[in-house]
Order: C-alpha cells, then sequence, then structure tokens
C-alpha cells in the first residue's frame, strides 16, 4: 500500500506536483498516465526515494519514506531506459543485484528469466545488447526479489509482441497474488486487459482516478484509451 499525503514537489520557481493527494492498494494494477510533464516521474521518483520528499509526505506500508529507506527493499522498478555497466555480461549484471540484495537463491522469482530465456544469453554484455534485451533484464530484476510493489515505466517500450505477452501475463498474475503494480504508459491500446485503476495527472494534480470500469461506464467507452482520449478533450481550452 502507498498513501500519498498532501505531496508538494518544487523545482526552482517550477512546481511539478501540486498538492497531491492518492492511495494505491494492494491487489490492484494502476495505470498512472497524463501528457508530458504532467508530473508522474517526479511522483515515481519520490516514492523511491530518489526525489527527496520535503512537503507532505508518502507512506509505504504505514511507514513514511522520510523515516527510513528500508522500505525499497519491498519496490521492484523497472526503468523506461535501463542503464548496467557496460563491460559486465547479463550473468554479472543479475549476480552483482543479487549480492547487493542478499536474498536466497530458493526466495526469488525467476519465472521472467525463464520466460525471456536470458540463460541462454548470460555470457553476452551489456552493451552489446539491443533495447529490447535490455528491458528484458530490467523487467527480470523488478520481479526477481519477489516485492509486494512493482511500479514498471513504459515496461513493454521496446518488447516484441512474445515478450510484451510474456511481461503482461506476469503483471497478471502478480497483482491477483495481492501485489501492487503501478505502470506507466504512453502506450494505452497495451493497458486494457492489465490494469484495474487509472490515475490521469495534469499539471502536477491527479484529475482522475478510479475502477477501468467506472471510468468506461461513466465515459460510455469500451476501451481505455478511448476514455483517457475524451478526457483530453474536456481539457483542451
Amino acid at each position: 500500500m502507498i498513501e500519498i499525503k498532501n505531496l508538494t514537489k518544487k523545482f526552482n520557481k517550477f512546481t511539478a506536483l501540486n498538492q497531491v493527494n492518492i492511495r494505491f492498494n494492494d491487489g490492484h494494477s494502476v495505470a498512472l498516465i497524463g501528457p508530458n510533464g504532467c508530473g508522474k516521474t517526479t511522483l515515481i521518483k519520490c516514492i523511491l526515494g530518489l526525489n527527496v520528499v520535503e512537503d507532505g509526505d508518502i507512506l509505504v506500508n504505514n511507514e513514511s519514506v522520510k523515516e527510513h529507506y528500508l522500505y525499497r527493499k519491498n519496490i521492484g522498478y523497472m526503468p523506461q531506459i535501463g542503464r548496467y555497466p557496460e563491460n559486465m555480461t547479463i550473468a554479472q549484471t543479475i549476480q552483482m543485484i543479487k549480492d547487493t540484495r542478499k536474498v536466497s537463491e530458493n526466495e526469488l522469482d525467476t519465472e521472467l528469466l525463464e520466460a525471456f530465456e536470458l540463460e541462454s544469453i548470460f555470457d553476452k554484455k551489456m552493451r552489446t545488447l539491443s533495447g529490447g534485451t535490455t528491458q528484458k533484464v530490467s523487467a527480470v530484476l523488478a520481479f526477481l526479489f519477489n516485492p509486494g510493489i512493482i511500479i514498471l515505466d513504459e515496461p513493454t517500450a521496446g518488447l516484441d509482441p512474445l515478450a510484451s505477452e510474456i511481461l503482461k501475463n506476469k503483471i497478471i498474475k502478480e497483482k491477483n497474488k495481492g501485489k501492487l503494480i503501478i505502470i506507466t504508459s504512453h502506450l494505452l491500446s497495451e493497458l486494457d486487459d492489465i490494469v484495474s485503476e487509472i490515475v490521469f495527472m495534469n499539471e502536477g494534480k491527479v484529475i482522475v482516478h478510479q475502477s477501468v470500469e467506472e471510468l468506461m461506464t461513466e465515459r460510455k467507452t469500451e476501451k481505455i484509451s478511448e476514455s483517457i482520449i475524451s478526457i483530453l478533450k474536456e481539457m483542451k481550452p
């Protein structure tokens, strides 16, 4: 569970987040969407501890992120663009992360590692990988330590159709286990089968936070993309 209370984040005179109040509950997959510059990335960085929370607060499983950093052990994160040591192999990169987490092998979730068949190319160096294969490594690492909260930033960008389907099925499976999944995506068509809630942001504020069912009923639409387009049309002057 993540609860965000009166969160405001400014960078000099620019207000990236403006009095954001929102709660993400376990057992849900939430799409965090909005136009460029709406505050999505800033919000995620605040949750991850990459941006200092000063004005307002964030509670992760009822504990403030201001008070300790160990909460991050329960969060898996897949960045939009993963950056790894170029001269390390896939195997070395994964082992390096495992060494920092000190988790026993029988606690690891290796389902994606096996489904993507990465072990067959374990000796390839990270600098030689395509963008899609690097994304697979990032996805594996996000789920590997069996976290209760998983944040995925544009997760299917660069993935081939088969890999995208594997990842989407994994997201649904982990959500059904009671985990909280937060997904940012510009590919709205990718979200229809995998998310249960929509959070639409604009200019640092939460404009819409509804279940997918409520949103589509209210907007009289059959797809998430159609609902979001209707919101965008309303926002035009």
